[in-house]
């Protein structure tokens, strides 16, 4: 497998299609490929096969400008033998049901940890699967509309006192009715609310700065912060940025909440244990807030091995709050929210720890 967001895999294109790269730290998997090997082109923002391409050498180090965003010094000439365009490539999720891959997992969500970094090597029945489904499109191309947005996403990479760092940015948000919002805009918007009504400071991610729910701007919204305290590393900063609410007193983050709708709550996990392993002696409480029915994916999740082993656990330090539960509290706090402390909404939530047997 080889990965691509829609940016590179344009600069790949642009540059001849003969050059393929991963980063330095993938080299010792990246010299096991071989002249004659074949590398399958997957689109990580919108989750589609969007080539194969030949390799035609052994590994190699070059630092040549290809790539804007990031050098990928171990490279392959390769050549390109099937290209599909975004709207006709093949959506991962059109082959579940036919990849063995997909088939005995521990959640259904598991597959996507594969998806995370490249190159990685799929069994043969996989990539027989996928070539073919390539191949198919190729000649009977089908045009599926995909998010424009995700397509042209940069992930930024930054050096860390934990090594390199991608930042996660946020899953492609559904869309919002002109004035009443999404259910995500909804969730957001009370939590900023609810910070705010409780006189704290409140910020809203970089990102989501224009939305708005019920006609309401979140950027009208009493005590918004229009900057972050700047006590971190680049990377840190970044990541706190993109978190979707945060409540403040002073320059102190005081809890930071994630809001997960959709299907894919990975953006928002990552973020925190991005966050917890950059800097953990930081003092803030987590939160992912999610449908009711959703509870036990985001149990799951924060309790993968990656984010159990951090220190402190991400299990310890980050709750859930069941949509419903969230509603039911503000709306019978009523006018005696100036009075709470924020402390209050470790009672609302859930704990994420695993029950001892």
């Amino acid at each position: 497998m080889d990965l691509f967001t829609g940016t590179t895999w344009d600069e790949f294109l642009a540059h001849g299609a003969n050059v393929s790269g991963f980063r330095e730290r993938r080299r010792r998997t990246a010299e096991q490929i071989q002249p004659g090997d074949c590398l399958l082109c997957y689109l990580t923002g919108i989750s589609r096969f969007v080539g194969v391409i030949e390799v035609k050498s052994k590994c190699y180090e070059d630092k040549t400008p290809i790539w804007q965003g990031e050098v990928f010094p171990c490279r392959f000439k390769v050549e390109l033998v099937h290209k599909l365009t975004p709207d006709t490539a093949v959506p991962i999720t059109e082959l579940r049901d036919k990849l063995p891959m997909f088939r005995k997992l521990k959640s259904p969500h598991a597959w996507t940890g594969f998806f995370r970094g490249s190159p990685a090597e799929f069994s043969k029945e996989d990539a027989e699967m996928i070539v073919a489904a390539i191949k198919d499109a190729d000649v009977h191309p089908v045009a599926r509309e995909y998010d424009e947005r995700q397509y042209t996403r940069r992930p930024k990479v930054y050096e860390t006192k934990v090594g390199v760092v991608t930042v996660p940015e946020n899953d492609a948000a559904e869309p919002a009715a002109e004035t009443t919002g999404s259910p995500h805009d909804e969730i957001q918007y009370l939590l900023l609310k609810l910070g705010s009504d409780m006189g704290l400071d409140v910020w809203v991610a970089r990102n989501d700065r224009g939305r708005q729910f019920n006609g309401t701007a979140f950027q009208s919204i009493p005590n918004m912060r229009d900057e972050l305290p700047r006590q971190f590393d680049e990377a840190t900063n970044r990541t706190i940025e993109l978190i979707d609410v945060l409540w403040l007193q002073g320059d102190a983050i005081v809890a930071a909440f994630e809001v997960e709708h959709t299907t894919a709550i990975y953006s928002g996990l990552l973020r925190m244990s991005d966050l917890v392993s950059m800097q953990p002696n930081i003092k803030l409480d987590l939160y992912m807030v999610a449908p009711d029915d959703r509870g036990e994916k985001v149990f799951n999740e924060i309790n993968r091995p990656t984010s159990a082993k951090l220190k402190p656990p991400l299990p310890q330090i980050c709750r859930f709050i069941p949509y419903s539960k969230l509603k039911k509290e503000i709306l019978q706090i009523g006018s005696k929210v100036k009075y709470l402390k924020p402390d209050f909404i470790k009672e609302v939530a859930e704990s994420c720890e695993p029950l001892d047997d």
